[in-house]
């Protein structure tokens, strides 16, 4: 386990550097989570966090993949729901980043 400090909170992360406490999360604790991963946050990208965060409220999970494709491209649209958009905004590992991210757990069929 490691100790990160956000805004001068302490925030625990676990062995694969999600946050240990789903409530610890804030858009400040996100931000600096990408950071760390070298992502500057944009409009997209809060669109997609919010939607995963939205995903795991929905079905108590945080998506892989394939999953997280197929919601992204209900909720909206073909343009945005499709690997290729998905793996640019997100280095090319688009559940696991944007699940840490958002402050989920890793998803269980991540490396």
């Amino acid at each position: 386990m490691s100790v990160v400090e956000v805004d001068g909170r302490r925030i625990e992360l676990d062995e694969d550097l999600c946050l240990r406490h789903l409530d610890d999360w804030s858009e400040q604790v996100a931000a600096f989570l990408a950071q760390e991963e070298g992502i500057e946050l944009t409009a997209e990208h809060w669109e997609i966090l919010h939607l995963v965060r939205r995903f795991y409220q929905e079905f108590d999970l945080a998506p892989a993949n394939r999953a997280l494709v197929r919601y992204v491209r209900q909720q909206l649209g073909e343009e945005k729901g499709n690997s290729l958009y998905l793996n640019t905004l997100f280095a090319g590992r688009p559940a696991r980043i944007a699940s840490r991210l958002a402050g989920l757990p890793k998803p269980a069929n991540c490396f």
